[in-house]
């Protein structure tokens, strides 16, 4: 069995920033961003976390290569710095940073904060080491207050608003899960969304048994209607879940007959002769399905 090779030296080296060449040019107005003003807050009362992944130095220039890190290169240049922590790769090619990066969902960065707040940085340092104002720092880190385990629990792996749980803390436990079900199923897990399904939901399952301040523009009858169908909408939603993994391998199935029934030569000369309306539906299914499946190995 053959070890792995590393990427890069494990040791860390001290390189001057002069002797840094960046490997893309960045636009001019990249220092006026968001993301750029956060790392360079970062920087600057915390120090640089992450080293800059460079190329080995070149014998003849002297220069190392940047692969990854240009953001904190401006950054630091701006800051004052004279020298900066590198990692050396092994290979020069700069595609694999971030490149397969998970994005911190927003109740992982709700327990990153608490966990930070916990071992004694103060929300106000927080707010400047991230460029953002305490009172966000405040409602990420009040961000599960009032809401049940098994809603936060479906949240988990989302990135969504704070100002959801503003809404969402309004319910009680049960009904938060179902409207959370029903954001995920809808793939709209926004703030608008919550608080309609707030203003729809019963008075019976609100926390404080009182019922929000109506829609604008929206009469009580619309709002009965919409409590009704929002009801109704429940229901169907958990009859599809309960029949959906066998309805997804019965579509496989006939998709493999139909595919394998239309490759058929005699089949389809038959079918094309005698029943041309049936054979375009047979083709539309396949191909159909097939076009999902190329779509999502793409994605994958």
């Amino acid at each position: 069995m053959t070890g792995v090779t590393l990427g890069f030296i494990p040791e860390p080296l001290s390189v001057p920033l002069v002797c840094i060449l960046p490997s893309r040019k960045m636009p001019a107005t990249i220092i006026d961003s968001r993301k750029f003003k956060q790392i360079k807050a970062s920087i600057e009362e915390i120090g640089l976390i992450e080293p800059l992944s460079v190329t080995a130095v070149h014998q003849s220039t002297g220069q190392h290569v940047l692969l990854d890190g240009h953001l904190r290169l401006i950054a630091m240049q701006k800051l004052g710095f004279v020298e900066v922590s590198c990692l050396v790769a092994t290979d020069d090619e700069s595609y694999t940073y971030n490149n397969r990066v998970n994005r911190l969902s927003t109740i992982q960065e709700h327990y990153m904060i608490r966990r930070v707040v916990e071992r004694g940085v103060s929300p106000e340092r927080l707010a400047k080491a991230l460029a953002m104002d305490v009172s966000m720092i405040l409602k990420k880190l009040s961000l599960l207050d009032g809401i049940c385990p098994e809603a936060a629990e479906l949240l988990g792996d989302r990135q969504f608003s704070v100002d959801l749980a503003r809404a969402i803390r309004k319910m009680k436990p049960t009904r938060q899960v179902e409207c959370v079900e029903l954001m995920i199923a809808a793939n709209n897990v926004t703030v608008p969304y919550a608080e309609a399904l707030l203003v729809a939901t019963p008075a019976a399952r609100l926390v404080d048994g009182k019922k929000p301040p109506k829609l604008t523009g929206v009469t009580p009858e619309q709002m009965a209607k919409m409590e009704r169908e929002m009801s109704n909408l429940q229901g169907q939603y958990k009859l599809v879940e309960q029949t959906y993994g066998e309805d997804v391998l019965n579509l496989v199935l006939a998709k493999g007959y139909l595919g394998r029934l239309v490759e058929n030569d005699l089949v389809a000369q038959y079918l094309r002769q005698r029943q041309p309306d049936l054979l375009a539906e047979f083709e539309t299914i396949v191909e159909t399905v097939s076009l999902e499946q190329q779509q999502f190995s793409v994605l994958t």
